[in-house]
């Protein structure tokens, strides 16, 4: 006879806890949001540009947020005549219109980045080590959804072609950065940093394979 406790698999109540985070994350946004006239996704596209900390295009927005360029569109034009944003000629192609923040508007941006502030309190809530565990293990589910076409593609460190793994045999700070040339832990791991570059197919899933190698957590 079946264990009552095992009538649901581990993955489907995984992703039934992580639903519910989404559910939480989704209504804080549209609290804070609501609270300053703007959608989620005027949001988003405010805090998408801080951290670039340079000018995208329409289709670079479109792309990092999963929206329809109409949905982008719309959205630019809102903060637009909120004089939150504004549209120039992209640096790389003159032909093309790119979107930068304002004063007012990375005012706001700073505002719109800390919606999510309370996530980063529950996570404080776990110690190193399930900290750790948790972000290798978010690692891992966002780049097979990457994989499956689900999300856009994250700037992870480990998609990056700055990225080399276990360069070093220091548990601490195993893992190498080309782009600032230092060595660092698996806490140290980025999820969305301004300074990727995507590595090239075959050295991705080399690169990929070799930081999979250990599943032993770094401290």
């Amino acid at each position: 006879m079946t264990s009552p406790f095992e009538s649901d698999p581990l993955p489907a109540r995984l992703a039934a806890g992580l639903a519910k985070i989404g559910l939480a994350l989704r209504n804080r946004a549209w609290r804070e949001a609501g609270g300053r006239g703007l959608t989620p996704t005027q949001g988003q596209i405010l805090a998408l540009l801080a951290r670039r900390a340079a000018p995208l295009t329409l289709g670079e927005i479109a792309r990092e947020l999963a929206v329809t360029p109409a949905t982008a569109s719309d959205a630019v034009e809102a903060l637009r005549a909120k004089r939150l944003v504004r549209k120039g000629r992209s640096r790389q192609d003159r032909r093309t219109l790119a979107v930068a923040l304002t004063a007012r508007g990375r005012a706001e941006a700073r505002r719109a980045a800390s919606w999510a502030d309370f996530l980063a309190q529950a996570a404080g809530e776990l110690d190193a080590t399930e900290q750790a565990v948790l972000l290798r293990a978010l690692i891992k589910m966002i780049r097979a959804l990457q994989e499956r076409g689900e999300i856009p593609v994250a700037r992870m460190c480990v998609t990056c072609r700055f990225f080399r793994p276990h360069r070093y045999p220091d548990p601490l700070r195993p893992h190498h950065c080309d782009f600032v040339n230092a060595p660092f832990g698996d806490r140290q791991l980025r999820l969305d940093c301004a300074d990727h570059v995507p590595a090239p197919a075959p050295d991705a899933a080399f690169v990929w394979q070799s930081f999979i190698q250990s599943e032993e957590v770094r401290p």
